[in-house]
C-alpha cells in the first residue's frame, strides 16, 4: 500500500540504473566468447551466464573451485544446443523467454556434503537462478558422465522451475508415499531403489524431486537405457515407474503444451552430435 501511494504517474523518473547489456572490453582476452553469450543468452532472453568465480553469489557453505574457460567455453554450447534450442524447437523461442531461469552460474567443483557423504550437482533457486557444479570433470567424449552430471541435471533443475510455476498433481505424492526417505536415500543403491518404483536413488529422497528425476532421466536416457532401468526394477517397480511417467507426461501436456516424448526424441538426436567438431573454436 504505501510503495503505490507513494507513485504518481505524472511523475517524471530519472533514467533507469538498470542497463540492457553488459558492457564489454573488447580488449580482454574473453571479449569474442563474452560476446557471444551476449548474443545468444542475454539479449534473446534476459539471461546472464556467469562463468567466472563470484563469492557473494556461490554458496559459501561448500569449498568450490572456478569453472575452467575452456569447460565454461564448450558447456555454454552445449546448454543452449540441448536445451535452449530443444524448447525453442517444441514451444517456441518465447517459453524460455517467459519462464527461463535470468541466472546460470557454472561452478567448477562439486558441493561436497561431508556429513552425508553425498555431492550436489546442480541447484535451482526461485525460477531464477540455475547453478551447475562439477564443470572441470567435462568429457564430451562419454556420453554417460555427461548425461548424469549436466544434460540431465539441465532438465532436473529446470522441472523445479516448471514446478515452482504451475504445481505437478498432489495424487503424484501418494504414489510412493511410504518409501521416500529424505535422510536414508543415499544409502540406497540404484538397483534398490528401481525395485521400489524410482529411476534413481535421489528419487526417493521425496516428491518433488522423485517428479523432476522422472522428466529428467526419460528426457536423456535412450531406449536401451531407459528399457535396462525397467528391466532392472522388475515388474512392481516397473509399473510405478511408468505411472509416473504418465502423470509427468500428462502434466507437461496439459500445462505447458509439452510433448515429453517429442522432446525426448530431439534431446537424443542432439546428442549424438556432439563430438570434437561441434564446438566454435573462434573464441
Amino acid at each position: 500500500m504505501i510503495a503505490i501511494a507513494g507513485c504518481n504517474k505524472e511523475e517524471n523518473f530519472s533514467e533507469s540504473i538498470f542497463v540492457d547489456h553488459e558492457e564489454l572490453d573488447p580488449n580482454a582476452s574473453t571479449y569474442q566468447f563474452d560476446l557471444w553469450l551476449n548474443d545468444n543468452f542475454l539479449k534473446p532472453y534476459n539471461l546472464s551466464v556467469k562463468y567466472r568465480m563470484e563469492d557473494v553469489s556461490s554458496d559459501m557453505d561448500y569449498n568450490l573451485v572456478p569453472s575452467s574457460l575452456d569447460n565454461s567455453k564448450k558447456l555454454a554450447q552445449l546448454i543452449k544446443y540441448l536445451w535452449f534450442d530443444v524448447y525453442g524447437a517444441m514451444v517456441g523461442d518465447d517459453f524460455l523467454k517467459n519462464y527461463g531461469p535470468r541466472i546460470i552460474q557454472l561452478i567448477g567443483s562439486p558441493a561436497y556434503n561431508p556429513s552425508s557423504g553425498t555431492i550436489i550437482l546442480g541447484t535451482a533457486e526461485g525460477g531464477i537462478k540455475v547453478t551447475l557444479y562439477n564443470c572441470n570433470s567435462l568429457n564430451y567424449n562419454d556420453p554417460d558422465m555427461m548425461n548424469e552430471y549436466y544434460f540431465k541435471t539441465m532438465h532436473h533443475e529446470f522441472g523445479h522451475i516448471l514446478q515452482q510455476t504451475k504445481s505437478y498433481p498432489k495424487d503424484y505424492e501418494q504414489i510412493s508415499a511410504g518409501n521416500y526417505s529424505p535422510l536414508g536415500w543415499q544409502y540406497m543403491t540404484d538397483q534398490q531403489a528401481a525395485k521400489l518404483g524410482f529411476v534413481s536413488a535421489y528419487s526417493a529422497s521425496e516428491a518433488r524431486e522423485d517428479f523432476v528425476e522422472v522428466i529428467a532421466n526419460y528426457l536423456v536416457k535412450s531406449d536401451k537405457d531407459w528399457n535396462n532401468l525397467l528391466s532392472m526394477a522388475g515388474t512392481d517397480g516397473a509399473t510405478i515407474i511408468l505411472k509416473k511417467l504418465s502423470i509427468c507426461s500428462s502434466w507437461l501436456k496439459e500445462k505447458w503444451n509439452i510433448d515429453i516424448v517429442k522432446m525426448r526424441n530431439e534431446i537424443i538426436t542432439r546428442q549424438n552430435n556432439i563430438n570434437d567438431d561441434f564446438f566454435n573454436k573462434n573464441f
